[in-house]
């Protein structure tokens, strides 16, 4: 499946962002897909103030990816020095597994390169997500052995393994990627 259209998120996006992020991290018990963590942390993933607060920022965007007028894709990117901050990637459970995710990531690679002159792209990722680690592994991505205490301060869930541990990931830009 191919995002038809990729904008960059405002305020009126928030509640669907919202609603698609939790879905896509903690669904529902009923709900599947490949890429949640609802067995590592419980809670919401994002509150509509957080995100709220995300698109406030400067030099941060949540990039959003629709099908069909449909919301189905997310992914945050924020400026930090010459490198770019990617998290909170999120595809809707009905579409993991149609490229949608590689999609979307690559979209916020070439925003960060593009209007935010990144030469780096780095992300934290629960580092018992194998699955998911490789997932960016393959998409260029390499482990820089910084490992930290997951962020109970970030308010994005609470931990169901006290020592629930994230991992950094990082992707030099490379100018042959773009051509």
């Amino acid at each position: 499946m191919n995002i038809d259209i990729f904008r960059t998120a405002d305020n009126l996006d928030i509640n669907a962002i919202v609603q698609l992020v939790n879905r896509a991290y903690r669904p529902e018990a009923d709900v599947s897909g490949w890429t949640h963590e609802a067995n590592l942390v419980s809670g919401n993933r994002i509150s509509a103030c957080q995100v709220a607060a995300i698109l406030a920022r400067p030099n941060s965007a949540i990039m959003v990816g629709l099908k069909d007028s449909e919301m189905v894709a997310c992914v945050h990117v924020e400026k930090n020095g010459n490198h770019s901050h990617i998290g909170m990637l999120a595809v809707n459970p009905m579409q993991q597994g149609t490229c949608v995710g590689k999609q979307m990531l690559a979209h916020a690679e070439r925003y960060a390169k593009e209007e935010f002159g990144s030469v780096k792209f780095v992300m934290f990722v629960l580092s018992l997500r194998r699955e998911l680690i490789a997932f960016y592994l393959r998409r260029g991505y390499q482990k820089t052995g910084v490992i930290l205490d997951y962020p109970l301060s970030a308010g994005a869930g609470t931990p169901k393994h006290a020592d629930l541990k994230i991992e950094a990931l990082e992707k030099p830009f490379n100018k042959r990627q773009s051509e």
